[in-house]
């Protein structure tokens, strides 16, 4: 029986679900959006914002990773210091003289991550977690399904934000 989230097409090519799909898309397009950028460039933090490219892209890293994998008692990878680093309410004026990692090292973790979850995760889709989660703006998430799908809509959040202040630090080099 073929499941329900990936199937065969003629010539033997898998299909993928496409919330696997989705977040693939998205996660090439902000990884896209950053490959130019250096260390440097990723900690200025714009005028009247709180956080840079770096903190953004390793929010998104640290919450994808929760979302994906804490709610089902998988395993995450993370060091140490990411929940310091990159969690709600964190900001990097707040980051001290604590060991950040390079862009380089956030964007291959944010490569293999989508990896990881399709290995992972694309049978266990319809599967309800434990204990339901209430997002901040008060959308109740049960399924892993769910909680993958509204990664989609943080991630383009953060995604518009790294395009804004990329746009700002041309403006500044000008």
């Amino acid at each position: 029986m073929e499941s329900l989230h990936s199937f065969s097409c003629p010539g033997g090519k898998e299909m993928k679900n496409y919330l696997l799909k989705q977040l693939r898309f998205v996660r090439e397009n902000t990884i896209n959006c950053v490959a130019e950028i250096n260390d440097e460039v990723s900690l200025f933090i714009p005028e009247g914002f709180n956080n840079n490219i770096k903190w953004n892209l390793g929010h998104i890293y640290v919450v994808q990773e929760k979302f994906a994998f804490y709610f089902i008692k998988e395993k995450m990878i993370t060091s140490n210091n990411y929940s310091e680093l990159f969690t709600i309410g964190t900001s990097p004026t707040n980051w001290g003289k604590q060991a950040l990692p390079t862009i380089s090292g956030l964007i291959q973790l944010l490569e293999n991550q989508i990896d990881r979850i399709e290995q992972a995760l694309q049978f266990r889709l319809k599967e309800v977690t434990e204990k339901p989660l209430t997002t901040s703006t008060g959308l109740t998430l049960s399924t892993v399904e769910e909680l993958l799908s509204f990664c989609l809509y943080h991630e383009g959040m953060h995604f518009a934000t790294i395009k804004l202040y990329k746009r700002i630090v041309q403006n500044e080099r000008e």
